[in-house]
């Protein structure tokens, strides 16, 4: 049975949009930019603020209950009730350690029947001094060596994973290059071939 390691926010879930539309441009009436025009991650840059504003904003979502209220993004919550069981699965995700267990949360009441385990590289924050096990998810990846498929939306995250022997799967975000719809990534999981 192959292991698919899942990255939680932007691919489990519509993070990036569902913050953006409940909290940020609620809170930035003036702001003209359309979550579809959203073409960096981080956004900071797009939003005119500096980075720490940007993160203390999603952090802040993060916290809520907004984000525990948030909906698995509806093809794969499909994909899993037709062919979670024929994988296991594991969420690895980058978040930083004031929000894990508010992740680790939403990923269990959300896809508990099939994600049997929650891993996450903490994302730096300020301040904020703790042991660094891993650099990044490849780093986390290549220590496991359990994992067949990574799903994950950040290309930086899927390119430092070539050369595990794993097979990789940029989900389509407006940040990224992906050229697949969600139908198509979702189906590369089932027939064991790589695209970008």
């Amino acid at each position: 049975m192959k292991t698919i390691a899942w990255d939680v926010d932007d691919v489990l879930n519509n993070l990036m949009h569902d913050w953006f539309e409940q909290k940020w441009t609620r809170e930035h009436n003036g702001c003209k930019l359309r979550y579809g025009q959203i073409n960096e991650n981080p956004p900071h840059m797009l939003l005119g603020v500096q980075l720490g504003d940007y993160l203390n904003s999603l952090d802040e979502y993060r916290l809520s209950s907004m984000y525990q209220r948030m909906k698995p993004t509806d093809e794969v919550m499909e994909w899993f009730l037709k062919y979670g069981n024929n994988f296991r699965h594991i969420a690895l995700t980058a978040v930083p350690l004031l929000a894990a267990s508010a992740s680790a949360q939403w990923v269990l009441k959300n896809f508990g029947r099939w994600i049997r385990t929650f891993h996450f590289v903490p994302s730096k924050r300020e301040g904020q001094s703790i042991p660094d096990y891993d650099s990044d998810k490849s780093a986390f990846l290549k220590w496991i060596s359990k994992v067949d498929i990574f799903v994950d939306d950040s290309p930086v995250n899927i390119n430092a994973t070539e050369g595990l022997g794993i097979r990789n799967i940029l989900w389509p975000r407006p940040w990224n290059s992906s050229s697949l719809k969600t139908a198509e990534a979702l189906t590369l999981l089932l027939d064991g071939r790589s695209k970008e």
